[in-house]
């Protein structure tokens, strides 16, 4: 008598991709470069360009009006340390390819989504963390956030880390070694934070303005970073401190950032189940 094979259980995609999320909190904080490099540059950058450019930045013909270089640039580091962390948390995936572990995640009995929303929301969860330390800081600015203002910012924050960790994951994933992913990172995602309005203002497409400054508006434009950063700059600020720097509305803002963040999970999710020869099985 030929005995029916029975199928073999499938772990619930919840609970692996909450595993998952867990064990890359927890890595994450017990290294302590990690930490400090993720969070402290991006600091350390605030600082020093801040205060050596605040007498060279002007919004307005008045120096007794307009944001200080300070003020202006936060926003900016804020999704600067959303970056950085999106890249540290997802040079585990190369790591962990090379320690077995990947392998083992990839043959268990789980979809693959599960594995890139664990990784992912792990990413995410660590970058809103530190996001948010660095937020405490917004107490020494002229900042009235209301309590709907800063759960939106919040949330704005999370939904933007969800996008850079996202992206960051479609860059790691057929990486061999830490120091391409790092070349890939200098090459692309740097110069995204760059041309999104974070570090100088996006120059107007009106007015006596060169082809160069034209291009390079558009250019910052169709960044979706520069709808991260601006997003958060609208939830921070009035409209009083915006004079002089192009913002878009707050509702393109969130729409374009969560197309974003949409877009590069399901890439992400897409990657991840694309079988080709010399897949990592």
């Amino acid at each position: 008598m030929n005995e029916t094979a029975l199928p073999q259980p499938r772990t619930s995609t919840w609970l692996a991709a909450r595993t998952l999320c867990w064990r890359e909190i927890v890595r994450f904080f017990r290294q302590r470069n990690r930490v400090i490099g993720a969070l402290g540059q991006p600091i350390l950058f605030w600082l020093l360009f801040g205060t050596g450019l605040a007498r060279s930045f002007r919004l307005s013909s008045d120096a007794s009006e307009g944001q200080s270089f300070l003020e202006y640039y936060f926003p900016g580091t804020l999704v600067l340390i959303l970056l950085f962390t999106a890249i540290f948390a997802t040079i585990s995936i190369i790591e962990d390819r090379r320690e077995g572990f990947l392998q083992s995640v990839l043959v268990a009995p789980i979809p693959r989504s599960a594995m890139v929303l664990g990784k992912v929301l792990g990413g995410s969860l660590i970058a809103l963390v530190q996001g948010v330390v660095f937020l405490a800081l917004a107490l020494l600015f002229e900042v009235d956030l209301s309590i709907a203002s800063l759960i939106g910012l919040v949330t704005l924050l999370f939904v933007s880390a969800l996008a850079l960790t996202s992206l960051g994951f479609v860059l790691a994933w057929r990486m061999e070694s830490t120091q391409g992913f790092h070349a890939i990172m200098n090459l692309l995602l740097m110069p995204m934070w760059l041309l999104s309005g974070a570090f100088f203002p996006v120059p107007p497409a009106a007015g006596t303005i060169g082809w160069s400054q034209l291009a390079l508006h558009w250019c910052m434009r169709i960044n979706p970073v520069t709808y991260c950063v601006a997003g958060v700059r609208r939830l921070m600020y009035d409209d009083a401190a915006l004079i002089g720097i192009w913002t878009p509305q707050l509702a393109t803002c969130w729409i374009v950032t969560g197309c974003f963040a949409g877009l590069m999970f399901a890439l992400a999710c897409w990657i991840a189940g694309k079988r080709v020869t010399g897949d990592m099985l």
